[in-house]
């Protein structure tokens, strides 16, 4: 009789971006996630995902680990406590992206799309994925590359091509079975964008790959995003993680929280006074 396959150790992870003050939203997901590898007696890994331009700031990342201590988290591997790789900021992890793409380039599982998200919104009958994503009619997908009608100030975004009518299945350890079908929830996704940077799909996928993070925990708005991510996985012969979706918490007028909500930002609920355990209360 075989051995039993030894599971690796918990490896999870809080990924804030800092392009604004974490709500109570972001910290109740990172507190699950921050619970969930301490009944393992996991590692937790704390990664700032800075990759959306102008709008991540260096005090929002300052502002995002003063008030993780505050609330009482604790990370192993990360800003202000190291490990063993070189950086935890995605700005600073290109390396890593751009190998994936190229060898997604060289497998032909991408292609060079010249349509802005205008194109795509006025194309006719254009639906829109459950996350709101407007589902790329495939405009470009079998374009020959010298063809596409770009304009001159930028280049081309890049999308992974789905097989329509491919069914992605998972089992989420909060929401259960998810099944979405490729080309109907939704479609040929980017993969690298048109100002040289990849898109939140790729870096995602490639440093919990490469920081062999055992399971994803975020929320469950994020759900559709696994299913491409998996397609990815697949692409790149990387083994996934598994995952948990945590329920959105949202405010008195049923919307889910977003950094607009500024009273209920960490930072501004401790100018007000306060205290962690106040706010953990009900996590706990």
């Amino acid at each position: 009789m075989a051995t039993p396959a030894i599971p690796p150790p918990y490896r999870g992870r809080l990924a804030p971006s800092p392009t604004g003050h974490l709500h109570l939203g972001h910290a109740r997901t990172f507190w699950t996630a921050q619970q969930r590898a301490r009944r393992q007696n996991g590692t937790l890994i704390l990664r700032m995902e800075d990759l959306d331009g102008p709008r991540c700031k260096p005090e929002f990342a300052r502002a995002a680990l003063d008030d993780l201590k505050w609330l009482g988290f604790e990370w192993s591997e990360g800003p202000d406590c190291g490990g063993p790789f070189a950086s935890y900021n995605q700005s600073e992890r290109m390396i890593h992206y751009r190998a994936a793409f190229d060898l997604l380039k060289a497998g032909g599982f991408i292609y060079p799309c010249a349509c802005s998200r205008k194109d795509i919104q006025q194309a006719i009958a254009a639906p829109h994925a459950e996350d709101g994503e407007p589902i790329y009619p495939g405009t470009c997908r079998n374009k020959v590359p010298s063809t596409l009608n770009r304009q001159p100030s930028t280049q081309a975004n890049w999308r992974f091509r789905v097989m329509d009518g491919e069914v992605v299945e998972f089992v989420d350890a909060r929401c259960g079975p998810q099944r979405f079908v490729a080309g109907r929830d939704f479609g040929d996704f980017p993969v690298w964008r048109h100002d040289d940077l990849p898109s939140y799909q790729l870096a995602v996928v490639m440093d919990d790959a490469v920081m062999k993070i055992t399971e994803v925990v975020r929320g469950e708005d994020l759900l559709l995003s696994t299913a491409r991510q998996l397609l990815l996985y697949r692409a790149l012969n990387l083994t996934p993680p598994a995952f948990y979706h945590c329920p959105l918490m949202r405010d008195e007028k049923g919307e889910r929280l977003a950094k607009r909500h500024d009273a209920l930002s960490l930072r501004t609920l401790r100018e007000h006074g306060a205290a962690p355990e106040e706010v953990r209360r009900e996590w706990d």
